[in-house]
C-alpha cells in the first residue's frame, strides 16, 4: 500500500546491499536523514538473496564472516540512526523540482530528497537457465542454496565454473552426502585457490561435460544424466541427485534506473573520484559505479560508500566539513 503523504529525507538511497547499509549508517554519522529503497523483500541485496549460508573471505577485519551475519551486523549498525526501510519496492521515476528530487516507487509511494545515493549493485538479476532442466525449478533444480541444512545427506550436482559453483561445492561438501561438479569446459572461471580448495577435498569434478537429462519421479529428482566427451566421442554418465544447482551466472538490469539521465558504461553508472554522477546530488558507490581502476568488492564499496556520503553532506551544506574526523574520536 502507498504512503499517503510524501516521506521526506534528505537522502535516498537505492539499494539496501552492504554498500547501501553501510552508507546508511554513515549517512546518520553525518546527521543525515535517510531513506533506502529495494525492490527486495529484504535487506542485503544479492548477498541476502543469492548466497546467505557461504562464507565471505574479503571484507577487512574478519577472516571469514557468514554472508547472513555481515548482513545483519551492517543492518545492527545502520539502525542506530534511524534509517527508513522501504523494502519489496522499486524505484520507477525520478525528476527533480526546487532544488529537490522526487523519486515515485511502483506503489506510488513518493519520497522526497535532497539528493541521492545509488548503490544498486548489478541491479535486478535474472539466473541463466539450466537448459535441460526445463520444468524442474524449484523441483530439484536451484540457482541459490538459502539454507545449507535443507540438504543435509542429500546427493547434489553443481553445474558451472565460476566461483559461485566452486563456493557452493565448498559450503555444501560438510553437508551433503556427496557433492559432484559438472562443467562443460576443462577450464574454470573461479579463483585459481578457490578450484585448488575443492580438489584437495578430493571433490570429483567433471569437465567438458553437460546436463542433458533430468529424471524423477513425484517424490523428486532421482538422477542426472550428463554427456561426458571422451577422446572426440560422447559417453552417457547417470549421477545420482536430489539437487542439483545451476549456478550458471546470471542476467543483470539497472531497470529504471537507465531512464533517470546518467552517463552508463556497461550497465554501471560513471562517477568521478568524489562518487558524483553526471547529474548534481546523484551519487554511486558499490557495484554499480563505474570509474578507472574499479574492482568490485564489498570492501570497496564501504569505502566509496563513505566517500560519497562526506561529499552529499557538503553539496547538501556547503558549511559542513568534507571530513568530519575519526568517529572513534567523538
Amino acid at each position: 500500500m502507498a504512503t499517503s503523504s510524501p516521506i521526506d529525507v534528505d537522502l535516498l538511497i537505492v539499494g539496501a546491499g552492504p554498500t547501501g547499509l553501510f552508507a546508511a549508517y554513515y549517512a546518520g554519522f553525518r546527521d543525515l536523514k535517510v531513506a533506502i529503497v529495494d525492490s527486495l523483500p529484504e535487506a542485503g541485496g544479492q548477498v541476502t538473496a543469492m548466497y546467505p549460508e557461504k562464507m565471505i573471505f574479503d571484507v577487512a577485519g574478519f577472516p571469514a564472516v557468514l554472508g547472513r551475519d555481515l548482513i545483519k551486523a551492517l543492518v545492527e549498525q545502520a539502525d542506530q540512526f534511524k534509517p527508513q526501510y522501504l523494502l519489496g519496492k522499486q524505484a520507477h521515476e525520478l525528476s527533480e523540482m526546487d532544488g529537490r528530487f522526487e523519486a515515485r516507487l511502483h506503489d506510488e509511494t513518493v519520497v522526497r530528497a535532497g539528493a541521492v545515493l545509488i548503490t544498486a549493485g548489478i541491479g535486478e538479476f535474472t539466473p541463466r537457465p539450466l537448459p535441460a532442466g526445463d520444468g524442474w525449478l524449484g523441483r530439484g533444480v536451484v540457482h541459490f542454496v538459502p539454507e545449507l541444512a535443507v540438504h543435509k545427506d542429500q546427493d547434489v550436482v553443481v553445474v558451472g565454473g565460476g566461483d559461485s559453483a566452486f563456493d557452493w561445492v565448498l559450503a555444501l561438501h560438510p553437508i551433503a552426502a556427496s557433492v559432484k561438479l559438472v562443467h562443460r569446459r576443462a577450464k574454470f572461471r573461479a579463483m585459481p585457490a578457490t578450484v585448488r580448495q575443492v580438489e584437495e577435498l578430493g571433490v570429483p569434478i567433471i569437465t567438458d561435460a553437460q546436463v542433458i537429462e533430468l529424471r524423477g519421479d513425484a517424490d523428486g529428482l532421482r538422477e542426472v544424466e550428463i554427456s561426458v566427451k571422451r577422446d572426440g566421442a560422447d559417453e552417457p554418465m547417470v549421477l545420482p541427485a536430489q539437487t542439483v544447482v545451476a549456478a550458471l551466472g546470471f542476467t543483470a538490469d539497472l531497470g529504471p534506473i537507465e531512464s533517470w539521465g546518467l552517463e552508463l558504461d556497461h550497465r554501471a553508472v560513471t562517477v568521478d573520484t568524489t562518487m558524483k554522477t553526471v547529474r548534481d546530488r546523484i551519487y554511486a558507490a558499490g557495484d554499480v559505479a563505474q570509474y578507472p581502476g574499479k574492482v568490485k568488492l564489498i570492501a570497496t564499496g564501504f569505502g566509496e560508500a563513505a566517500t560519497a556520503v562526506n561529499n552529499i553532506a557538503v553539496a547538501l551544506n556547503p558549511d559542513a566539513h568534507l571530513f568530519p574526523g575519526h568517529s572513534s574520536n567523538l
